[in-house]
């Protein structure tokens, strides 16, 4: 069949990308791409999200070219630019988008992003019609997908989103190496991970072995503080290396002694075009309070940025295909609004376009972590949640120093 015989020939698509990066934006990018090229348009990218279509633009010419989708983060680039006014910036940039997907002549914007960037998105095609598509991004997996989860009869509804695959995946064997020094020096280390309002990616730490772990869904009160230093001084003493390893979500709400209000640790005052403020330090808060409270030598490991680098993981780069795979079905039906979605949480092998469908784009909003995946009373994540994370990573593995050497005693 000739180029000019395919469905959207002359037409031109246009890819962006928004917010905090991940390991799987470049598979979602190029998976983009080649279903769009093989339905016969021409495919830009936009640089730095929507800053890409502000003033004379920002496009690069993505078709027939190479492509690494296992190279993570995104060629792209991105931005947390927000195209309608706020309070950081109360001008209308919507204007300039319209005026540059004229000018690039882009039929049709697909984002890649999660609720912000997709919500724009949405706005812009509810507004002034422009035909858009989103595509899921987040390394909290907190993006409501609607993705159900069967366990034992039952069904949750959970979230499974590009990027939290692989984000698992590295922390997990973080969170591995990180226990032989904890074991060294017979100390607590507080693993401080990412994860504003949910506590989904902290989850996947129990795969590296975390023996307990805090979460933004749970509050820090003080009476519940009291009673966690309890069972973190029973959990060390019991251990038989004097050691142990806690997880805590960067978005823990936690009680402050001082001012005697329950809330999170800002690492900055300043806040994004979306309103968002930097989370980050109470990981050092909590090891500096237990060295006070109970007497154990703790400190604290911000992982930061680690999650969200790296290499795009195996689950992730084909669950980016199947999800593409969804794009190019709602492209051909002209079905724009919306965003592909994974219906149900299958194992690898499973990861098809019949296991996919497709929510409208106003409705995605956040999911916290469903009750049943945390047992409030211990601090830690349950076997459901362990259950619906080896859907993703298979089951953990943690490597251990076995050994039990005797105890000389002199004569």
């Amino acid at each position: 069949m000739g180029l000019e015989n395919k469905l959207f020939h002359g037409k031109t698509l246009a890819i962006l990308t928004g917010g905090g990066d991940t390991p799987a934006l470049n598979s979602s990018i190029e998976s983009i791409r080649n279903r769009a090229a093989l339905l016969g348009y021409k495919v830009f990218g936009i640089r730095q999200g929507w800053k890409g279509l502000l003033g004379d633009g920002d496009i690069i010419d993505l078709t027939n070219q190479p492509y690494d989708a296992w190279y993570g983060g995104t060629a792209l680039r991105s931005s947390r630019t927000n195209p309608f006014p706020t309070k950081k910036n109360p001008e209308s940039r919507v204007p300039q988008i319209l005026k540059n997907l004229e000018r690039y002549k882009i039929d049709v914007l697909v984002t890649i992003g999660g609720d912000d960037t997709n919500g724009a998105a949405k706005k812009l095609y509810e507004t002034e019609g422009i035909p858009v598509i989103g595509f899921p991004k987040t390394i909290d997996n907190d993006l409501r997908t609607r993705t159900m989860h069967r366990y034992v009869g039952s069904q949750i509804e959970a979230v499974v989103c590009p990027g939290f695959p692989s984000a698992a995946k590295g922390l997990v064997e973080l969170m591995t190496r990180l226990r032989t020094t904890a074991e060294s020096h017979s100390r607590i280390l507080v693993a401080e991970i990412m994860g504003r309002d949910a506590g989904w990616l902290t989850g996947s730490a129990v795969f590296g072995g975390v023996e307990m772990a805090l979460i933004p869904e749970v509050e820090m009160t003080k009476e519940r503080k009291e009673f966690f230093f309890e069972r973190v001084k029973e959990m060390y003493m019991r251990s038989a290396k004097k050691s142990m390893i806690i997880a805590v979500s960067e978005g823990v709400r936690w009680y402050d002694e001082t001012t005697g209000k329950v809330d999170v640790v800002y690492a900055s005052s300043e806040v994004d075009e979306y309103g968002h403020p930097r989370f980050g330090g109470i990981s050092g808060v909590i090891a500096s309070e237990i060295s006070k409270r109970i007497g154990i030598d703790a400190r604290a490991q911000i992982t930061g940025y680690y999650a969200r680098a790296g290499e795009c993981r195996n689950y992730d780069r084909r669950l980016t295909m199947t999800l593409a795979d969804k794009v190019a079905d709602l492209l051909i039906r002209e079905d724009y609004g919306k965003m592909p979605v994974l219906s149900k949480i299958v194992k690898y092998q499973e990861l098809e376009e019949f296991n996919t469908g497709a929510i409208d784009m106003g409705d995605i909003g956040n999911k916290s972590l469903p009750e049943v995946y945390y047992d409030v009373e211990n601090f830690r994540f349950t076997d459901l949640y362990v259950d619906f994370l080896s859907h993703i990573l298979d089951k953990p593995k943690v490597i251990t120093f076995d050994y039990d050497f005797p105890v000389v005693i002199p004569e």
